[in-house]
């Protein structure tokens, strides 16, 4: 599917080049001869080779979804989640070789709330961040931006989502798989296995009950899960290929036994 800025690029009738390789001679010169104030990299997986950061009479720009140096890399928002983080925010820096550790322009801090999840916070952060690079864009252009190097301190690295974090692990605190949920909301979802079935788990809160982590407590009303501490209480699922629904409406589809566990 074609992003939001390809499909408005489109209607304007802007050029789109595509590229394969960003280390490709004949791209390299195609950037050049564009002779572009500046090059804006958002969202892009993989570091731009030097040849390219330095194509723009300004070099190169990067709207980053984190307070920088914490959460360099290619998931700040899901990292700041999974953190219990209590804000984040957006920076706009100078691309340099490495991986974000280019000198900053500006920042702008957003609060993390208690039900905000990736969807959520990634769409906030990008129009916070958009707004901020018009604004850092033009500081340049009057010759008024100022990039100051990041501190030596306080760096995260925030790595991209591997499918095996994404499972919950029922010795861990209910309050980590509670933020699991919401980091991993809406895409690719927080995955469980109950009864052999593999579920998808959208929708969660923090209980105070205790038991075996993986036992089924305060059932069959609800399907509240045992933690290393307290419980998580799973209030939307949807089971492999299947439709979302309310823990009610799994529950009075299923035969389920009071021994029946979470693995």
């Amino acid at each position: 599917m074609p992003s939001a800025v390809k499909v408005s690029a489109l209607e304007h009738g802007l050029e789109i080049l595509q590229p394969l390789s960003l280390r490709d001679d004949a791209v390299l010169d195609r950037l050049r001869s564009a002779r572009a104030d500046a090059l804006i990299v958002a969202a892009y997986g993989l570091l731009l080779p030097p040849p390219a950061l330095e194509a723009a009479r300004h070099g190169s720009i990067n709207i980053h979804a984190s307070l920088l140096p914490r959460w360099r890399g290619a998931a700040p928002i899901q990292r700041a989640l999974l953190a219990g983080d209590g804000e984040t925010g957006v920076s706009i820096m100078q691309m340099d070789a490495f991986l974000d550790t280019g000198p900053v322009y500006a920042q702008r801090r957003h609060p993390i709330g208690p039900e905000d999840d990736t969807g959520t916070l990634q769409d906030r952060l990008a129009e916070l961040g958009g707004d901020l690079l018009l604004e850092v864009l033009a500081a340049i252009d009057h010759g008024e931006a100022r990039a100051v190097p990041q501190p030596q301190t306080g760096a995260t690295y925030a790595p991209k989502i591997d499918k095996a974090e994404t499972w919950l692990r029922w010795d861990h605190p209910a309050a980590e798989l509670e933020r699991a949920v919401r980091a991993f909301r809406p895409s690719p979802g927080a995955s469980a296995r109950f009864c052999g079935e593999t579920l998808k788990v959208w929708r969660s809160r923090v209980v105070a009950s205790r038991g075996a982590p993986g036992s089924l407590l305060d059932f069959p009303d609800a399907l509240h899960v045992a933690c290393g501490k307290q419980a998580l209480a799973l209030e939307e699922l949807q089971p492999a290929g299947g439709r979302r629904m309310t823990a009610a409406e799994y529950l009075r589809g299923r035969r389920i036994g009071r021994d029946a566990r979470f693995e």
